[in-house]
């Protein structure tokens, strides 16, 4: 109900939409129909140690086993869906791949520092999807507006967020040692975000990624939806106050970028009087004396290449990406939400 990522469905989310239906299809059958299959997909950090069964941390990181974690998850990942449309499919699909294959490094690591410290031995870990999960909190923090919707008794605010907090932390309550994949989970997406110790290299090749976009994607596709569809999916009360509050963010944004823009024809507009009136002119700097020296302004620094490049892979053209980077002072997430609402 309180959600800041449209509903426009999965448009634009080919993975999102395979990383919905698959694991969650295949965690309802293994938990009706073929249970004596779950030890294959338990996540046994023992037999990983001991049996050297590395397989384990592939199989026991993709399928839920419990049904209650296959819920939630479904849920997050179609929240999430708002980065696919953001990043693009090869840019999401990175940042998934990276932080999956860091929170198992990471999952070892503080199985490893929590028998050390405290004598706690974890077995098994909760199995499933569930580290770039909560990766991807990191930038929902970050890079989501917090639009404020009402407030209970008087005081605590509800946010256009504050779903998608309270399935988390209803994840994370779900078993006794699922904050060991939380916190591996929030630790890489922080480190994938923030590109520290250039994790970042841990992208998908863009050989790979046309491969996939003209096999996956087509099947994964979702046609985009229609004026009639939209204005009948607001026929119910929590649709309809869903569509507010996306309205409400892309005024937001909207303005943000109009102001932006608006400063930038300012300064463009300014007249030069000096070149005007030429006997008005202040002295030289080297007339000057040491302490009344002017200060340097510095020129308005250019957009990096790899915005571009991450702008245009989105669909956009190269004089349009441009233009508005320039207008949002090379802010790429209120250039990204204007070239989508434009």
């Amino acid at each position: 109900m309180f959600t800041s990522t449209g509903s426009s469905g999965l448009y634009k989310a080919p993975l999102s939409k395979s990383l919905l239906l698959i694991p969650s299809a295949l965690s309802v059958l293994l938990t009706l129909l073929f249970q004596h299959y779950q030890k294959f997909f338990a996540y046994n950090l023992q037999a990983i140690k001991e049996d050297f069964q590395i397989w384990r941390l592939i199989c026991g990181r993709i399928i839920c086993l419990d049904l209650k974690d296959t819920f939630c998850s479904s849920l997050l990942i179609y929240n999430f869906r708002i980065f696919e449309r953001r990043y693009g499919s090869r840019k999401f699909t990175s940042f998934v791949l990276g932080t999956w294959l860091l929170s198992a490094f990471f999952d070892l690591l503080l199985v490893e520092v929590l028998h050390y410290l405290f004598g706690i031995t974890a077995r098994r870990l909760p199995s499933g999807f569930l580290g770039p999960l909560f990766a991807l909190f990191v930038p929902f923090y970050c890079s989501i507006p917090r639009v404020q919707v009402t407030q209970v008794l008087g005081q605590l605010p509800i946010t256009n967020k504050t779903l998608v907090y309270i399935m988390g932390l209803q994840l994370l309550t779900s078993s006794s040692y699922m904050w060991i994949i939380a916190l591996s989970g929030l630790v890489s997406g922080l480190f994938y975000y923030s590109n520290m110790l250039k994790v970042q290299v841990l992208s998908v090749p863009s050989g790979v990624a046309k491969i996939f976009s003209r096999i996956v994607e087509p099947i994964f596709s979702s046609a985009e939806p229609t004026n009639e569809a939209r204005e009948g999916m607001g026929a119910t009360v929590d649709i309809q106050r869903q569509q507010r509050m996306e309205l409400i963010d892309q005024q937001i944004m909207l303005s943000q970028f109009a102001q932006m823009r608006w400063q930038r024809q300012q300064q463009g507009r300014m007249i030069n009087w000096s070149q005007l009136f030429s006997h008005l002119r202040p002295r030289r700097n080297a007339d000057l004396p040491n302490n009344h020296q002017p200060e340097q302004v510095a020129p308005p620094t250019a957009a990096s290449e790899e915005q571009v490049t991450r702008l245009m892979e989105m669909g956009f053209s190269r004089v349009a990406v441009l233009e508005a980077l320039r207008a949002s002072n090379n802010d790429i997430n209120v250039a990204t939400n204007f070239l989508l609402q434009h």
